[in-house]
């Protein structure tokens, strides 16, 4: 039983922490781009920048 009430207190505890941590994170700004993320998916990633050694060695294949 003795467990059993240490286990409550280690999960109030770690409950708290997480609380904690999400109203820092609020505080901070981590939240505040609402608009980025929806669209991310829009924009067009960029291509790989090609070295010119290989682009010689596509010529000479």
């Amino acid at each position: 039983m003795n467990i059993l009430y240490f286990l409550i207190g280690c999960s109030v505890f770690l409950a708290l922490i997480f609380l904690f941590a999400f109203f820092w994170a609020m505080k901070n700004g981590q939240n505040d781009d609402t608009y980025t993320p929806a669209v991310r998916i829009l924009f067009d990633d960029e291509l790989p920048i090609q070295s010119k050694k290989s682009d010689e060695n596509q010529f000479l294949k």
